[in-house]
């Protein structure tokens, strides 16, 4: 007998699953049983404008493979990185394919792509049937087991635990984070179980992070704060809302990463959710620095987490790829007697992919590094 089976989790990454269920887009009918998920419209442009005239050969990769079998454990970036020179410019990749792609958040393990160059102008295909690879069972002789997932944009267990966590506190919200005044008597912690008293604002929710602000993140050249690294430190549940003329609420610690003391903050938990990675060069201007290494870290190299100056309120988006650039600086020409200062130019190092923004300040993962990123390496539009 003949079966299908279907994937659900990531997409040609343009999704990152962070739930447990998902609204299917209004009026986006289902794809060989699959949930059709749009695509941002100057994607799909993009990818339709690559259908139409193919891709010019000078912006292939190098060494583009003419076949390629899309594997467990690729990514969008990684497979787009085979045959582009600007891996950010993905929707060529598909568009190369439009036909036989109807949708790029379902491209799976097994899929060969074919390349062919006519005129100077490259095209890519699906070889066989193209579409969601089908199985042939004989019950008691053979079997091969399908991967369930499609390919995300990058590898998820290095980014998860980034995405689900504070992480980042900026100064205006450290202030107004409801805060931990004090223990069950006798406790100089918190431990699973036990319940601890605090005031502030909690609003409606019923279940907190609690995190303690540990590291100013400062502008590199003017040195001011611009946000504070957090530790998680748990998770605690509201017991009583604010009570009496001091509004102090009580709350039961659930899990512990470390030890709950009097002053760690609590932030209302994130909904579960996709979050949508469309990798793309910034449509703007961009130009930034790496104030911070995460983990305090002095050097950072390729799936490295660091984060930046820059934020949603700069215009800054998840997927918004970025170059890294080293600063241009001034050494000693010590083959002169006069030993005269002269500068260094600047060079281009990396690439790095905004992953989650805050106001001012995003974290961004570390695609490809030519020698160690530091603070304050420089972050441009690439």
């Amino acid at each position: 007998m003949q079966c299908k089976l279907f994937g659900r989790a990531g997409a040609v990454g343009l999704l990152f699953w962070l739930g447990s269920t998902a609204a299917q887009a209004a009026g986006a009918p289902p794809l060989n049983g699959l949930p059709n998920y749009p695509v941002p419209p100057q994607q799909r442009e993009r990818a339709q404008a690559a259908a139409q005239r193919g891709v010019p050969v000078g912006e292939l990769a190098p060494n583009a493979p003419p076949r390629y079998e899309v594997r467990r454990g690729d990514t969008l970036w990684r497979i787009a990185g085979l045959y582009l020179r600007k891996p950010w410019n993905w929707p060529d990749l598909w568009g190369m394919n439009l036909e036989r792609i109807r949708n790029p958040h379902w491209i799976f393990p097994g899929q060969v792509l074919v390349l062919h160059i006519v005129g100077g102008r490259a095209t890519l295909s699906l070889e066989g049937e193209g579409g969601i690879p089908t199985v042939r069972v004989e019950p008691g002789v053979r079997y091969k087991a399908l991967p369930a997932a499609g390919i995300p944009t990058l590898d998820p267990a290095l980014i998860e635990p980034y995405l689900t966590r504070p992480l980042l506190v900026e100064p205006g919200q450290l202030a107004q984070s409801p805060r931990i005044v004090a223990l069950a008597a006798g406790h100089v912690m918190v431990e699973p179980g036990d319940r601890a008293y605090v005031r502030g604002d909690i609003g409606k929710t019923a279940r907190f992070d609690v995190y303690r602000p540990a590291r100013a993140l400062r502008n590199p050249f003017t040195h001011q704060v611009i946000a504070y690294e957090a530790d998680y430190v748990g998770k605690v549940q509201l017991v009583h809302g604010p009570h009496g003329k001091d509004g102090v609420s009580t709350v039961r610690a659930l899990t512990m990463q470390r030890e709950m003391v009097v002053g760690d903050r609590l932030v209302a938990m994130p909904p579960r959710r996709y979050l949508n990675f469309t990798p793309r060069a910034p449509g703007h201007a961009v130009r930034g620095n790496i104030i911070s290494i995460y983990g305090d870290m002095r050097m950072a190299g390729k799936d490295s987490v660091v984060a930046i100056d820059l934020g949603h309120a700069d215009g800054l988006h998840r997927g918004d790829v970025l170059a890294i650039r080293k600063l241009p600086r001034e050494v000693v020409d010590t083959t002169l007697p006069t030993h005269p200062l002269i500068r260094i130019p600047g060079r281009s190092d990396g690439l790095l992919m905004v992953f989650r923004t805050f106001e001012h300040v995003s974290f961004g993962l570390v695609l490809e590094a030519r020698t160690e990123v530091q603070v304050p390496d420089e972050v441009a539009q690439p």
